[in-house]
């Protein structure tokens, strides 16, 4: 036995061993060196260990992440093949009906991508589906934030961020949406240019400069796609960064429940938990989108031809997350005006005035809050909608005026399903947008009240009235 041991024993005088231990050590000095300078261990400790709230809302504004994900992904891969000019060439692919025709390159590019490239058809239509949904889980995530509080101090410049991200992702995919020219994506790119132009003082400098000429001008080709493909997405991705790096500093928000105070965060590890959690939750985002981009339709521009500037196609309605300013100019009368010696047209109100006094209440909404209830202290437990019943009445208000102007955005196609003439269906449509919000706010508002006086909910843990319970007067 001792020999056995003897012999197992290493030689001190011996060469040192060249095997997996001496690699492993290698690798320890080099991380000890690293970390020595760096921290990183105490902060992927920290990192690793950062408790995140369970909570089905939450989980909102990661769709709208890895919605984002898929959009890149994909759209690396359309912009191999799209030809952003507007030089003529011939067609000369695989649809039969456009074979022969003199098309610009943009539209004959993308028709050839949609028949000719393999899974380039699947690769537009996952595209396109992604946008539309992270366009959606962004307004749900922004919706879940406003009616639970979680813009109140110290997270008013999150909400800011929140918005302008907003706003870039609706330019985002308009400029994509009208990158092909087929004549749906060019009546939209007009309407575009023409809004721009009803601008008082600087709106045909600012349309020229924009669109580098008259519409339609051969610049507007490219600059649409420098502006989609680079600019736009670099400052959504710094916006994102951004975002993120507020939310890890200033911990997660959390409702109210057992064991749930202002000062902590009850909920799960970022490692392992939430992060398998997360993951599971990409692959079925991107299930989902790559379920609906091969077996959905959408956006099928050879069935639109090429855009015409004499020509604009009937029953055509833009992407739904600028359909409710689609709307918005049907439903407005017409009404222009002089100011300061220039005549301001009739779009001006519904298509500048509209979108901008929405963006500018947004931003300000923290801040006009805070000064009306005198309230200024931070927050970190969030409400229920049925604890504010003034902010939930508003909110849901706003949100049924922006919905009677997503369906307006298609009152030409309701009129012909119903068989009846636009006329009536307009003047209905003004009157609901006149009538539904303030109804569904104030029922809104008598529901969050009863619900709130529940005795049940009261005597809940849920309730702000617990904690106040608890603590005394």
């Amino acid at each position: 036995m001792s020999a056995l041991t003897e012999e197992s024993a290493p030689d001190p005088q011996a060469a040192p061993s060249r095997g997996p231990d001496h690699r492993q050590r290698a690798i320890r000095r080099s991380v000890g060196g690293l970390d020595s300078r760096l921290g990183v261990s105490r902060f992927l400790d920290r990192a690793l260990n950062k408790i995140f709230p369970d909570h089905w809302s939450f989980m909102l504004g990661e769709v709208a992440l890895w919605s984002f994900v898929v959009l890149l992904l994909t759209g690396v891969f359309l912009t191999l093949f799209f030809d952003p000019s507007p030089r003529e060439v011939v067609y000369q692919g695989s649809y039969a009906p456009l074979r022969g025709e003199t098309l610009t390159a943009a539209y004959e590019s993308t028709v050839r991508l949609s028949f000719d490239v393999r899974a380039g058809l699947v690769m537009r239509q996952v595209h396109h589906w992604a946008a539309l949904v992270f366009a959606a889980a962004i307004v749900a995530h922004l919706a879940r934030i406003f009616f639970t509080g979680a813009f109140r101090r110290p997270r008013e410049l999150n909400w800011i961020v929140g918005l302008t991200l907003l706003a870039l992702v609706l330019l985002n995919g308009f400029t994509g949406y009208s990158m092909p020219d087929d004549l749906l994506s060019g009546t939209g790119l007009r309407i575009a240019y023409s809004v721009v132009l009803s601008l008082p003082v600087v709106g045909a400098g600012l349309a020229f400069g924009l669109f580098g000429g008259e519409f339609p001008a051969d610049a507007i080709y490219t600059r649409l796609f420098v502006s989609h493909v680079l600019i736009v997405p670099a400052l959504i991705v710094g916006l994102l960064t951004v975002h993120l790096a507020i939310l890890w500093r200033q911990k997660h928000t959390q409702f109210r429940g057992p064991g749930r105070r202002e000062g902590n965060v009850v909920g799960t590890r970022l490692w392992p938990t939430y992060a398998a959690r997360s993951t599971g939750l990409f692959l079925l985002v991107f299930g989902v989108l790559s379920a609906l981009g091969g077996l959905v339709q959408i956006n099928p521009i050879w069935l639109y031809g090429p855009y015409e500037p004499a020509a604009v196609s009937t029953a055509a309605q833009p992407d739904w997350y600028v359909g409710w300013l689609e709307g918005a100019l049907r439903l407005f009368p017409p009404w222009d005006f002089h100011l300061f010696g220039y005549t301001v047209p009739e779009i001006f109100l519904p298509a500048v005035v509209l979108p901008g006094a929405t963006f500018a209440v947004l931003y300000l909404w923290p801040y006009l809050e805070a000064r009306i209830t005198g309230d200024h202290e931070p927050h970190h437990l969030l409400d229920r909608p049925r604890d504010r019943p003034v902010r939930t009445a508003l909110g849901v208000a706003m949100a049924t005026f922006y919905t009677v102007l997503l369906v307006a955005g298609g009152q030409d196609v309701l009129a012909q399903q119903l068989s009846v003439g636009v006329e009536p269906v307009t003047w209905t449509l003004r009157i609901l947008l006149l009538v539904l919000p303030p109804l569904a706010g104030l029922l809104a508002w008598k529901l969050c009240r009863d619900l709130a006086a529940d005795p049940h909910y009261a005597s809940s843990p849920r309730s702000p009235s617990y904690e106040a319970g608890r603590n005394g007067p």
